[in-house]
């Protein structure tokens, strides 16, 4: 009788293990800097200007993460609808459920509506934008400069 034979793991999880062998950071690392509105790869609070409230770096002074990409304005779309997203559902929906049970006026409900359908994505800016990298980033945290694997000749950094 044959000796059994024993399956290769699949590349995905072989590729996987190589990550998480190098990785410096990772991603409860990158959930925590993403929630306390950090630079996902040093940790710093630099993301924004010192002295403002919307004005984004564009890079990390600290590390040099590129934090705003030239030609690509698409990519904090992604921040700009989760803001709208959390803004229906944290503000927006429960003035809807107290007017509609007559718990406030339907005035009330309106003038609260309006001033924080304005207020609060102003005020979860921030929160929006770092929480958008932490989302990138804990899918593709092989991208933050601090896990980048050295890479052999000839091959592609993004794979």
């Amino acid at each position: 009788m044959p000796p059994p034979v024993r399956a290769r793991p699949a590349v995905a999880s072989r590729r996987a293990l190589a990550l998480a062998s190098w990785m410096k950071v990772t991603r409860v690392q990158i959930v925590t800097r993403g929630l306390t509105n950090c630079c996902p790869n040093c940790g710093e609070r630099t993301l924004f200007k010192s002295g403002t409230f919307f004005q984004v770096n564009k890079e990390c002074p600290s590390c040099g993460l590129k934090i705003e990409r030239a030609n690509d304005e698409g990519f904090f779309l992604g921040s700009m609808s989760l803001n709208y997203g959390v803004t229906l559902v944290v503000f927006l929906v429960p003035i809807l459920l107290l007017a509609y049970n007559k718990i406030i006026g339907t005035t009330a409900a309106i003038v609260l509506a309006g001033l924080g359908s304005i207020v609060f994505p102003a005020l979860f800016y921030r929160s929006s934008r770092s929480w958008w990298l932490m989302n990138y980033y804990i899918f593709l945290p092989h991208h933050l400069p601090a896990n980048k694997a050295p890479v052999p000749p000839g091959q592609d950094e993004n794979l």
